[in-house]
């Protein structure tokens, strides 16, 4: 073992014995003292003395997105979460059924390791540490090296908290100077990571022998018939589209457009800001975004920066005003790169005849990137709503909806707040589902004896079964 990589690990054991010694005491929490924490903490990180200057350095920190997005995130998604963990049972007795003589009991995780990505770096660490908190964990981050002072800065702030109300502030910690190695040390060290990042990253988090909580990759695709409402369903994607520059690996990547209103369509997205690249510039673009393999080129410069920029580095000029740029396709795969996840103010559109063939399209995509995150449509036909739900590999169809305000919480649906979005088996995720507090504790089961009561194997089984 190299001097490097055992230095790399005794420091991360240091934290992590830290770690340890502080979650032995919040394992004595009792709910009101857990809910007056997450309550202290949830305001503190929301409130403009701390909010603004969070956002300002995540913005000069990470060079993606905008400000305005960063804070917008912080009020709405930590509200959101905390909204939703607020005065939920999460210790002792959870539940009960007295029918199955059943009970269930709420218990510490132990030490949690998260890795916080450079593109949400304001807001992630805010849930994942109130979520923590709610199941009376301690957590460790270990933050994208580009945004370690914003990391600290959140930290800062939360373990102030936890000393004011008086815990443990090792209840949360974050590596200050962090980099892979590190980051794989936490991973192997820790009881639980939760892995928010790209899929290198999420297939470490699985190989490190620790359970763990990954995302996988998000390439949206939402399907527009001529049942929706136009205006309103181009307004959507376009905000979807291009909050915070695309940072979120939930905005709407492609859309599938019904041959009868394609232009209709074309013609309200350039009204709400998009500029359709003609092939040219298509060509240009793609060179400047796409390694030879079909995916997006990490060295590019155009990951969530406005469309000026994009246009900029590919070499061609647009309209002042511009807010997104479209592109228009008819494949996938890596002959038609522009069907993957751009994590950039790029939208691809595809057009299709028959609504079987609109989700064909979907699955076909979503094959090339992005299996089991998210897909949305904008209709009002019941019966397509429910075939695009029951076809489609994702494991968040979202309705009517811009698809990143929505899929990982929002006041006007129901999805639990969140910024980890699980993907289940077809992303390479353990669970398909909102990652919240409630992946973080484990779950005592009790059973008490009840009356008993054995089936009568014809009820059981049924006449039909019993005579073969």
């Amino acid at each position: 073992m190299s001097e490097e990589i055992k230095t790399s690990s005794e420091y991360v054991a240091e934290l992590v014995k830290r770690a340890r010694i502080a979650q032995k005491v919040a394992k004595g929490f009792s709910q009101e003292k857990v809910e007056e924490l997450i309550a202290a903490m949830a305001w503190a990180t929301v409130k403009d003395e701390n909010a603004v200057p969070i956002a300002r350095l995540a913005f000069e920190e990470s060079r993606m997105g905008y400000y305005d997005a960063k804070y917008i995130k912080l009020q709405k998604k930590v509200r959101g979460a905390y909204r939703d963990m607020k005065g939920v049972k999460s210790v002792g007795v959870i539940e009960r059924d007295d029918a199955r003589g059943i009970v269930k009991l709420a218990k510490p995780v132990g030490v949690i390791g998260a890795i916080v990505p450079c593109t949400n770096p304001e807001a992630t660490p805010v849930i994942n540490a109130l979520g923590a908190i709610k199941g009376r964990n301690a957590i460790v981050f270990s933050p994208h090296p580009r945004t370690k002072k914003t990391n600290m800065l959140v930290c800062d702030i939360l373990r102030a908290v936890l000393k004011k109300h008086g815990a443990p502030e090792d209840l949360i910690i974050s590596i200050e100077e962090p980099t892979l190695e590190l980051s794989n040390e936490l991973m192997k060290q820790c009881d639980l990571v939760l892995a928010t990042g790209g899929g290198a990253l999420v297939k470490a988090a699985y190989s490190s022998g620790t359970p763990a909580y990954g995302v996988g990759a998000g390439n949206a695709v939402v399907i527009i018939d001529e049942t929706a409402d136009l205006d309103d369903a181009c307004r959507k994607v376009m905000l979807s589209k291009t909050f915070d520059f695309a940072t979120s690996c939930s905005s709407d990547n492609s859309i599938v457009v019904q041959k009868d209103i394609y232009n209709t369509v074309l013609k309200k997205l350039k009204e709400n800001g998009g500029y359709l690249c003609n092939a040219d510039e298509k060509e240009k673009l793609a060179k400047a975004m796409f390694l030879e393999n079909g995916h997006l080129n990490p060295k590019s410069g155009i990951t969530a920066q406005s469309a000026d920029i994009i246009a900029k580095i590919a070499g061609f000029t647009i309209p002042e005003g511009t807010k997104f740029l479209m592109v228009e396709e008819n494949g996938t795969g890596a002959e038609h790169p522009f069907s993957g996840e751009k994590l950039s103010v790029v939208l691809t559109i595809y057009k299709y005849d028959l609504f079987e063939n609109a989700i064909n399209r979907v699955n076909e995509i979503l094959d090339w990137s992005g299996q089991g995150h998210s897909c949305g449509i904008h209709s009002v036909d019941e019966e397509r709503i429910s075939l695009l739900s029951e076809k489609t590999t994702t494991s968040r169809v979202m309705v009517r909806q811009a698809v990143c305000y929505g899929n990982s919480g929002n006041w006007d649906n129901g999805m639990p707040f969140t910024l980890s979005l699980g993907c289940g088996t077809w992303g390479g995720n353990i669970a398909s589902e909102n990652i919240t507090w409630k992946h973080m504790i484990n779950t005592t089961w009790v059973s008490i004896p009840i009356k008993e009561n054995v089936p009568d194997d014809k009820e059981l089984f049924g006449e039909k079964v019993m005579s073969e």
